[in-house]
């Protein structure tokens, strides 16, 4: 029987789990934290990314709606509003540029030298300019 990864969990393997708790350790950012991991916020925000949610509701409702299918992703259950709100507001921010540090450190030196523009089709210029 063929084994198939989603795409979000494949994005999901670009960040190792490992080098993800030791940045967690590093800035304490799960100091006060009651039940709500680091790496759940995580997975909240890159899903709130890729998915083009524009609130808090689109996130969790999202979530919500695939909950059997977050267990694979290391995440218990989707995250309720307010504490989706409360751990964005209170977590330190330095975790996420250490995660962003490290996947570009892993990236290949052609892969760091590309711009944003050469890899998506951000439209024409004038288009932009405007």
């Amino acid at each position: 029987m063929k084994r198939f990864c989603s795409i979000f969990s494949q994005l999901l393997e670009l960040f190792p789990q490992v080098e993800f708790e030791q940045a967690v350790r590093e800035h304490k950012a799960e100091r006060h934290a009651r039940g709500f991991s680091s790496w759940t916020q995580f997975v909240a925000m890159l899903f709130c990314q890729l998915g083009r949610a524009h609130s808090l509701r689109e996130i969790c409702g999202g979530l919500a709606s695939c909950e059997g299918k977050l267990k694979h992703l290391g995440v218990v259950k989707s995250p309720k509003k307010s504490t989706l709100a409360y751990v964005n507001e209170h977590r330190p921010w330095l975790l996420w540029i250490t995660m962003a540090i490290y996947r570009h450190l892993q990236c290949s030196p052609m892969e760091r030298r590309a711009t944003f523009e050469s890899r998506v089709n951000c439209g024409s210029r004038r288009e932009r300019s405007s």
